[in-house]
């Protein structure tokens, strides 16, 4: 059975054989739908959750999260949103690194803290990496492990 006959008889042909698969939930040929945000909100956004990063170099992780969330908390409420969730990944990942270095204090929980320590950073830059890309995305990232102290 040739198309034009296919056609007439209501019978559905399938998809095109170019290559690509078209349909389902699987559908991996086209990227994924981007929210209708503007695409210097989804900056700001990104900007927010790589600005924690900033620790590494000697800068307290909070600041540029902080700044961001107060500057554009009126204008772009998705930028203050993701801005506020680093905020507060940053303030727990202190708190736990408090608790890991007073556990270093310790004879018993220096096995413990040092090990700790080194997996906060870790878990700083591979959670913030993740939240990076989803933000540029224009899709809301939850950090794990969070005090959610600034709502």
């Amino acid at each position: 059975m040739n198309d034009a006959e296919n056609q007439g008889s209501g019978a559905n042909p399938g998809p095109p054989n170019d290559g690509y698969h078209r349909g389902g939930s699987d559908d991996l040929s086209t990227p994924p739908q981007v929210t209708g945000l503007a695409k210097e909100e989804r900056n700001w956004a990104l900007a927010a959750h790589l600005s924690s990063l900033s620790s590494f170099i000697g800068i307290p992780g909070f600041v540029g999260p902080l700044v961001i969330w107060l500057v554009k908390k009126d204008e772009m409420p998705f930028a203050s949103a993701q801005a506020k969730e680093a905020l507060n990944f940053q303030i727990s990942l202190f708190i736990y690194a408090v608790i890991c270095f007073a556990l270093i204090l310790t004879v018993i929980g220096a096995v413990i803290g040092f090990p700790g320590i080194i997996a906060l950073g870790l878990i700083e830059i591979i959670f913030t990496i993740i939240a990076s890309i989803q933000a540029g995305e224009g899709k809301s990232y939850r950090y794990p492990m969070t005090f959610r102290l600034i709502d």
